[in-house]
């Protein structure tokens, strides 16, 4: 009789390590027009031994070419169904019958995701159908028997009102009733998790001079911070980022829901301005996250020690038609022609000492000059004059000097113009959110196109 209940315990413990373990994924983003098609991407993602995908959509091309793989499945509610899915049973219905049940049986469809950063919108309206949208999902899923499935929604960082020190881990004042207590509700209700893109990049580079590199990138060293509210001690930036919001949910009365990174990650490249956008932090980053997520047995984060995360990493593939800074078009893991950014394996088993020799890092410094924002090689002509009559538009002066008469506007170039528009409308609004990018017509340059006696604006770090 011992030695049948000392199996039952060893079956059950085996179940709970398969529903559990980390399992790394990958981000499969589909904003790039020269992509390798879906059968070529699954063969990919397995070379890359991932365990999970994660779509933006429910593309049923991609939903095929997945079937009989081992690959749990991660879709997406799009944002512009959420309203009118929250207010109507059989929107929600028609959406699952559609997009799951002719997939379900041979595709390991394993979550449902409603919506993408919702509460990183301006959108209102969304936020208020968030919950409700979740549920009717909930309530389809569970009509069709698909038990297996588990509705999530994945919010960014910006959630918080207060991210530090993690113990002050506070959601923001305008979600934290009205949306948060609901979702976190729904979440331990179904035991769901609670879906997290979470970029230490991001929170580095906007303060390179307090927060350590090596800190970010998980590289183990004698760097550390204690929490004074907790007094617990932290290896690396990640774990204060995913611990605030486990401090957050506590203090809305969840203490226990799950947590699973919807992405994370670290580019590969970026504009002159982005600093530390480079291979040799991409792979660092990327490697040590797996190795701390893939480990047995978990390590969990100082709040939740020995504790599971799943993770998918973001991304793929860069996708050159990503819009908005440099940055976001480089996250892949692989390049469009289907080569690797850098040796990477998500499967957890290959150590780091295993890894082929990085190229080392340029641009871990903020650059120090000028930089000029001018048309990018190979720019549409009628996108550019497109461009440039919603720049000269905006005001401030932005395209005075490039007027009959004034002293840029010889010799009378469609890119010439553009250059000297783009610069200075980057240099005007910069800091308040204005990019180099121009729907891809425009690239940064640390060349000065000024000449004679036309200057060019430009924006010095």
């Amino acid at each position: 009789m011992g030695l049948i209940t000392l199996l039952l315990l060893s079956l059950l413990a085996s179940f709970s390590g398969a529903e559990f373990s980390a399992k790394i994924g990958v981000n499969y983003g589909q904003l790039g027009n020269n992509l390798p098609s879906p059968s070529k991407s699954v063969k990919l993602i397995k070379t890359l031994e991932a365990k999970r995908v994660k779509l933006y959509d429910a593309n049923p091309e991609i939903l095929k070419a997945l079937k009989s793989t081992d690959l749990q499945v991660s879709i997406m509610v799009p944002n512009q169904l959420i309203f009118n899915i929250s207010t109507n049973q059989t929107l929600a219905d028609q959406w699952v019958h559609t997009n799951v049940v002719p997939f379900f049986r041979e595709t390991k469809i394993r979550y449902i995701l409603v919506g993408n950063e919702i509460l990183s919108s301006s959108d209102k309206t969304t936020w208020f159908g968030l919950v409700p949208a979740m549920r009717r999902i909930r309530s389809s899923v569970k009509a069709c028997g698909f038990r297996k499935i588990k509705v999530g929604t994945p919010l960014a960082m910006d959630v918080l009102e207060s991210s530090f020190p993690p113990s002050n881990g506070t959601f923001r004042s305008d979600v934290s009733v009205s949306v948060m207590k609901p979702l976190l509700q729904v979440l331990n209700r179904t035991k769901s998790f609670f879906f997290l893109d979470v970029y230490p990049y991001f929170a580095w580079s906007s303060d390179p001079t307090n927060i350590k590199l090596d800190y970010a990138l998980l590289q183990w060293t004698n760097v550390t911070y204690t929490d004074p509210g907790t007094g617990l001690t932290y290896t690396n930036l990640l774990d204060q980022m995913l611990d605030s919001v486990i401090f957050a949910m506590k203090r809305l009365g969840y203490p226990n829901i799950r947590l699973f990174i919807a992405e994370t990650g670290w580019p590969n490249a970026g504009d002159i301005d982005q600093i530390g956008a480079n291979i040799y932090n991409a792979a660092t980053y990327n490697r040590n996250v797996i190795k701390k997520l893939s480990a047995k047995p978990p390590v969990g984060t100082p709040a939740r020690p020995a504790t599971v995360i799943p993770a998918f990493i973001f991304a793929l593939y860069n996708e050159n038609q990503k819009p908005g800074p440099s940055t976001e078009r480089h996250f892949g893991l692989l390049y469009p022609n289907k080569s690797n950014v850098y040796d990477i394996n998500l499967s957890g088993k290959k150590t780091v000492s295993e890894y082929k020799p990085l190229p080392p890092a340029t641009n871990n410094e903020p650059y120090k000059g000028k930089i000029w924002c001018v048309v990018a090689s190979g720019a549409n002509r009628t996108e550019l004059a497109g461009a440039l009559s919603y720049v000269c538009g905006q005001g401030n002066g932005t395209c005075d000097p490039i007027q009959p008469g004034k002293m840029c506007y010889k010799p009378n170039s469609l890119v010439r113009h553009s250059s000297f528009a783009f610069s200075s409308y980057w240099a005007q609004f910069r800091k308040l959110g204005g990019t180099c990018y121009f729907n891809g017509l425009a690239v940064q340059t640390t060349k000065d196109p000024s000449y004679g006696s036309c200057k060019f604006p430009s924006v010095t770090l």
